[in-house]
């Protein structure tokens, strides 16, 4: 078991590529909390790894607000008494993302950058302090390859994960001292249960599609591909490895 006993809070972790993350890290020995908005929905992935011996804990929590996330370290703390992994994975994208340049509001825009990059530092701020106390840590952002390929439809989207790209630098300038590890994971095509006909979607609310690539090895990434990658950036395996952004893509961005 390549983290056992290490007390992992996975954001969330209990829909998608996050509750891959939450799984896998379970099996291989963590002790995982699993926070969602969602309570019922972070309640019953925990359910079903329990049942499976693992320790999962489900804890609500809306990344944006620094008073919740608080209570979530909090929490945490109470139970576990320190925290060895933070991944960054919670985030609005897909459908929910998309809004042409033009006609982008300000609430959507106040959304999408409240999750998916201000909530990502909040989380990180408020973890990172706790690591401090112990020790250190890792700390795993889960950008995407929207980071650097544009995508038609979703400004907004691409510039908070071009976003977390230089906060996993900087971050992980000023927290070395601490003995705390920040890497980021930019996945793929990634089939999900929210977006399994997502070009189709995207295309029927306006947007050409023309950005839609064909991937070179030939299908759509799996939940549980990431999951191995943050495996091996929670893990000593990658003692070092800081500061660096590990592409899982199938090759999408190779040409």
């Amino acid at each position: 078991m390549r983290l056992k006993d290490k007390i992992v809070i996975v954001t969330g972790g209990g829909s998608g590529i996050g509750k891959g993350i939450a799984g896998r890290f379970s099996v291989e020995g963590a002790k995982v909390v699993i926070a969602q908005r969602n309570q019922e929905k972070a309640e019953e992935v925990a359910a079903g790894l329990r049942s499976r011996g693992a320790e999962v804990v489900a804890i609500s929590v809306d990344i944006s607000n620094r008073t919740l996330v608080r209570e979530l370290v909090r929490k945490t703390i109470e139970q576990f008494h320190r925290i060895d992994v933070l991944v960054n994975n919670a985030g609005i994208t897909g459908l929910p993302a998309t809004s042409r340049f033009l006609d982008c509001s300000d609430e959507h825009l106040n959304t999408i950058i409240d999750v998916n990059l201000k909530g990502t530092i909040i989380c990180s701020q408020e973890v990172a302090k706790e690591m401090v106390k112990s020790g250190g840590g890792a700390i795993i952002h889960i950008s995407s390859v929207a980071a650097y390929a544009a995508q038609e439809g979703a400004t907004v989207y691409c510039a908070t994960k071009a976003g977390l790209e230089g906060l996993t630098k900087s971050m992980a300038l000023e927290l070395s001292s601490h003995n705390i590890r920040v890497n980021c994971i930019a996945p793929g095509d990634i089939r999900i249960e929210t977006n399994e006909v997502i070009s189709d979607e995207m295309k029927a609310a306006g947007v050409s599609g023309k950005y839609f690539r064909e991937i070179p090895l030939g299908r759509r990434g799996t939940p549980e591909e990431i999951a191995s990658a943050a495996v091996f950036l929670a893990s000593d395996e990658s003692s070092y490895i800081q500061g660096a952004t590990l592409l899982v893509d199938g090759g999408f961005l190779i040409y």
